[in-house]
């Protein structure tokens, strides 16, 4: 069987549901052999194609030699040919990102908005194979990767429409298509380069390994569909160990300290827990560190804040509008969140007027413990209203206060070390007053949401 019969037979196997001849495929057509083989394939099956080319001007006179090499396909296979030009180093340094990861940015935005633009069902194919699929797997496992990372590249991601469907064959098999066809191609001078990873496995690492083991293509690529298989086993197994831990509040997730702590193995679910919320693998070591760690420690991601906070590991937006627990540094000076914005200040006592309204807290500096933690009410609370010596339970207390079922659910409290220095717009905790010893204070004023 021929590359065509057995790109067809692999397309109908892999995406049944996506018949060449009934949608729009844009493919990437860089000039490359393979690019060059999955376009000839596809027009020979009889499919609607649209070529998109970036040019990342990086190679000079190479780089434009490429897109009037690509442009001539239009001709030549009667196609339409859409070209996109960028200015890659300056998007590189601008965004303090490596060329090769700013070309993928600006390339993959484009493919996405040309998928947008399109007015019936599309799809953007790579012309992905074997052999990169193998430097895939063996880039993820000597850099360190999780089990996901050993399937090597998908097919399809669906999500994004995008399709490989070429992967199935090898390198030396396009060659040999493109030669008995007389496609022709153009040669990128940099994929000899070995200052390049990828390159370096192409050229070093996989000659010795072939030298090595003989059939060490096709191990590695029948490594990669186990992995598939073991990936399946994988995530059911954890999609069940979190469904028993993680508990959904709002925008937030709660999990018991104690079960975290019992998890096994700790630290695969540690990092599943935390994967889907912007944290590193690196981190993992030390969320586990803070399972120990005192109340109102925290760590965070770009997104997140994993907070402890007593029996409970919280895991929050940094958005304080979307999170239900804050927490909240001696440098802050205001915060936002869904009531409205406290706004901090620092004075000496004598200068501190007592204010009447309950929009305003002034407490004792040395009293409150940072990080503050500024969360909703919940069952059980309680406090020491100002001017008693009792603990009152915030149930009793909104009872006092006449407060409808719907204020109840909107009262947050400010808490410090375990103990609520404030009820937010009602009430200070008497623990938390300026007294006569009192040298420096904290003025708090909530400006409501309007």
């Amino acid at each position: 069987m021929d590359l065509q019969e057995l790109f067809i037979q692999n397309w109908k196997e892999k995406f049944p549901a996506i018949p060449l001849a009934h949608c729009r495929l844009i493919v990437a057509v860089s000039g490359g052999v393979d690019s060059m083989v999955l376009l000839d394939l596809l027009c020979k099956s009889g499919a609607a194609v649209t070529v998109a080319h970036c040019n990342f001007q990086l190679r000079g006179a190479e780089s434009n030699r490429d897109e009037y090499f690509v442009r001539s396909m239009e001709n030549d296979y009667d196609i339409p040919v859409l070209v996109k030009k960028f200015d890659t180093a300056n998007y590189a340094a601008t965004q303090k990102k490596g060329i090769q990861e700013a070309a993928r940015d600006l390339r993959y935005a484009w493919f996405a908005e040309l998928l947008a633009g399109s007015e019936y069902p599309s799809f953007l194919l790579t012309a992905h194979q074997a052999d990169d699929n193998i430097e895939t797997l063996l880039i993820h496992f000597f850099r360190g990767t999780g089990i996901q990372g050993l399937t090597g590249i998908p097919e399809a991601d669906f999500n994004n429409r995008i399709l490989r469907p070429l992967l199935f064959a090898k390198r030396e098999e396009v060659l040999e298509y493109a030669m008995q066809q007389g496609i022709s191609w153009v040669e990128d001078a940099s994929n000899a380069s070995v200052k390049y990873t990828r390159n370096h496995v192409r050229h070093h690492l996989l000659p010795q390994a072939k030298e090595l083991f003989s059939g060490a293509e096709d191990n590695l690529l029948n490594n990669i569909e186990r992995f598939k298989e073991v990936e399946i086993l994988y995530n059911q197994s954890v999609s069940l160990h979190k469904q028993k831990m993680l508990e959904q509040k709002g925008t937030e997730w709660q999990v018991a300290v104690l079960k975290w702590k019992k998890a096994i193995p700790l630290q695969t679910l540690t990092w599943e827990i935390i994967r889907p919320f912007s944290f590193s693998s690196a981190q993992v070591t030390e969320v586990i560190k803070l399972l120990d760690a005192a109340n109102g420690s925290f760590i965070r991601s770009s997104t997140h804040r994993i907070i402890k906070n007593r029996n409970w590991m919280i895991i929050a937006p940094v958005l304080s509008e979307q999170a239900q627990h804050i927490i909240i540094e001696a440098t802050d000076k205001k915060i936002a969140f869904e009531n409205g914005t406290l706004s901090f200040e620092m004075l000496p006592a004598m200068h501190a007027a007592i204010d009447s309204s309950n929009m305003v807290a002034l407490m004792d500096a040395s009293r409150l413990e940072y990080p503050l933690l500024l969360r909703k009410c919940k069952q059980g609370d309680y406090f020491y209203p100002l001017g008693m010596k009792k603990k009152k339970k915030l149930s009793k207390f909104f009872i006092d206060q006449k407060l409808s079922r719907t204020q109840k659910e909107k009262v947050w409290v400010l808490e410090s070390n375990k103990r609520i220095a404030w009820i937010t717009g009602l009430r200070i905790d008497d623990r938390f007053k300026i007294t006569a010893a009192t040298r420096n204070a904290v003025r708090i004023q909530l400006e409501p949401q309007l």
